[in-house]
């Protein structure tokens, strides 16, 4: 495994983790998207990603579930740093310590390691931070930070007061959209702020890439691998694809311990290029 980052408080954090988008959308489905959690768990996966936007909370019920079956194996809750997203419309002093509960209720905590604005909404940021803060006193949460939040959106957060605790900027970024590498994953890694790569794999794309195959394959890695790895080239920023299957758990473990050499990045800056200027955030 590659050398942990560093939470805003020093706390060892490992650079992938698990995404659960699409989890908890189905209720017969449930069991084996629980098992598949559970799995990650038992594997060795420490960060777990999930939002009350995933499934309407079906994810956080499915991560709360897994969380309890892992205890029984071992896997203690402070390893773990369970990551959610609240919506938009819940970010106002009222209704954010009310979507927070829920939240807490669903994944069965007393309380969520990061807790994240999944995206900017009509709430003034000044209200949402002071939110944010009263639940850290409260103990709901530890961090606080946001999602999808572009160079423009961190300065207006960073001029409210407390705005500056914003712990880290969850992202779409991958080798198929390095429109962040620009100007946003600079100002974040200036400011010690955690980068989280979603979608990193371009939601699966990037694993029948023709031309990315041909350049893994040399290097023992699959195509997963190496656009994994390449994201988590640099310090302060963490993977966190979704799978569901053992074997790509097991793949997306071993592509943590990836190092890229200069060749290969070079290769790589020729089949996806760099951006050349400043482009708006994508997201999905």
């Amino acid at each position: 495994m590659t050398p942990p980052l560093t939470t805003i408080d020093g706390q060892p954090l490992q650079r992938l983790g698990l995404g659960t988008w699409r989890l908890g959308e189905s209720a017969p489905d449930e069991d084996r998207d629980v098992a598949a959690v559970h799995t990650a768990l038992c594997l060795g996966y420490r960060v777990i990603d999930t939002a009350e936007m995933y499934g309407e909370g079906g994810a956080e019920r499915v991560v709360g579930r897994a969380l309890r079956q892992a205890a029984a194996d071992g896997v203690r809750r402070e390893q773990v740093y369970v990551v959610s997203k609240f919506y938009p419309h819940h970010a106002g002093a009222d209704a954010l310590p009310r979507a927070c509960q829920r939240s807490l209720e669903r994944l069965g905590l007393q309380q969520i390691d990061l807790y994240l604005l999944h995206w900017r909404g009509d709430v003034p940021l000044a209200e949402t931070v002071h939110g944010l803060r009263a639940l850290q006193r409260r103990g709901s949460i530890r961090h606080w930070g946001v999602s999808n939040f572009d160079v423009g959106d961190m300065e207006e957060l960073y001029a409210v007061p407390g705005g500056a605790g914003c712990a880290a900027n969850q992202i779409y970024c991958s080798l198929g959209e390095r429109g962040p590498e620009h100007a946003l994953l600079p100002w974040l890694a200036g400011r010690g702020v955690l980068t989280m790569a979603y979608s990193p794999v371009d939601q699966g794309a990037l694993t029948g890439h023709a031309e990315l195959a041909a350049l893994a394959r040399p290097l023992g890695l699959t195509p997963a691998q190496l656009a994994l790895a390449w994201v988590m080239r640099n310090d302060g920023v963490m993977a966190i694809p979704k799978a569901s299957r053992e074997v790509h758990q097991r793949e997306n473990l071993q592509a943590a311990a990836v190092r890229l050499d200069a060749g290969t990045c070079q290769a790589l800056d020729r089949l996806f290029p760099p951006p050349r200027r400043k482009t708006p955030l994508a997201m999905l």
